[in-house]
């Protein structure tokens, strides 16, 4: 991008557009300090303006190189955002933007602006934050002779408790999203299509929906909060409805052999994330230390445990007889099973889960043996 940097660097220059400055960061600062003492905003007063060639000349033999200014025009400067509707600024209440600095190189405003006319950018959607900026750049786009972009400013995100989120926060970066907390692709973008919006956010496999839904005067002006809870639980609903066919390579990916059809059927319905496939592996085929509370029931257990092949409904005739044998029923009757069973309180039908465990492990977590 460099060519097309340098291009429209000289192309603003020739108009007039753009003005060198040799202030120091000290002198800068020395003016805005004044500037706030005396109750006033603190915009360049355009000094450099007032420079002769003769001026410029000796200040750059002294060694001083000039940064480079953009010269806004002292007009009204309006936009109808997408997002906040009509947006009026005074180009006089605004400062001369930086856009070169002393070694040459263009900034982010600069850059962004020519970049947009070069890409036929169309739409810039961005934080409530850059409004100020996009003043400026409706001027640039003037000044290059291309008809501004239409665009859209988001109220900042907040978290669950209403603080504000940093672009800094990298637990909530797409990667770490991705690759730390393992979640789906179209989980996140289903959740951060509708953040700021009253539309309900529901699991997607494809991102058509969305895109058909999409509209600016979806978005509210208040602070929206997201909270990281809503990835899991979105995430989780998409796993839960996802075949095994559509899953069946990154499954294999897991590394773990012998996760099957049978496997996904029985445990997808209890997983948050793809990962948790190998927790729920490990709980099937062990070994594992059973969660025993009740010893002498669960002996019972094991000795009315019925020969194998085990299938579905071996769970409901093992349990049947146990109820018959012992008089229980409801929690008592099933949840010291599943402790014991799989080492936990909650998670996947016990009837798909069953088969998978076995008889020999089955029998021996019921007997207290970590298998």
């Amino acid at each position: 991008r460099t060519a097309d940097y340098a291009d429209g660097i000289e192309r603003l220059k020739a108009s007039g557009h753009l003005y060198p400055c040799y202030e120091t960061t000290e002198d800068l600062n020395l003016k805005r300090r004044t500037l706030l003492a005396r109750g006033r905003p603190p915009s360049y007063d355009r000094a450099a303006l007032a420079l002769t060639a003769a001026d410029r000349q000796r200040l750059e033999a002294a060694g001083r190189r000039p940064h480079w200014r953009f010269k806004l025009d002292h007009a009204p400067i309006d936009w109808q955002d997408a997002v906040r509707g009509p947006v009026h600024f005074n180009g006089a209440d605004l400062s001369d933007p930086v856009v070169i600095r002393e070694d040459g190189r263009p900034l982010y405003h600069l850059c962004s602006v020519i970049d947009d006319v070069g890409l036929g950018i169309t739409h810039v959607v961005r934080g409530e934050d850059h409004v100020t900026n996009t003043a400026w750049h409706v001027q640039m786009f003037q000044a290059l002779g291309a008809e501004p972009p239409t665009f859209a400013h988001l109220p900042l995100l907040a978290d669950a408790e209403g603080k504000g989120l940093s672009k800094r926060l990298g637990s909530l970066s797409l990667a770490a999203l991705r690759e730390e907390d393992g979640l789906e692709p179209m989980a996140v973008a289903a959740v951060l299509a509708r953040v700021g919006t009253s539309l309900p956010v529901e699991p997607l496999t494809s991102l058509a929906p969305l895109v058909e839904s999409f509209d600016f005067g979806h978005f509210a002006r208040a602070t929206p909060k997201l909270d990281p809870a809503e990835f899991v639980r979105i995430n989780a609903k998409l796993l839960h409805a996802i075949p095994f066919d559509d899953v069946a390579e990154r499954v294999a990916a897991l590394g773990v052999d012998g996760m099957d059809r049978a496997f996904w059927d029985a445990v997808h319905p209890n997983i948050e994330r793809l990962g948790d496939l190998v927790d729920w592996w490990q709980v099937a085929k062990g070994p594992i230390t059973p969660l025993v509370e009740e010893p002498d029931y669960l002996a019972e257990a094991a000795r009315l445990l019925p020969a194998e092949p085990w299938d579905a409904d071996t769970w409901k005739g093992w349990t049947a007889a146990l109820k018959a044998a012992t008089g229980r029923k409801g929690k008592p009757l099933f949840l010291p099973l599943r402790q014991a069973l799989t080492g936990r309180s909650a998670g996947p039908e016990m009837a798909a889960l069953l088969p998978l465990i076995g008889r020999a492990r089955a029998h021996a977590r019921l007997c207290g043996e970590p298998a």
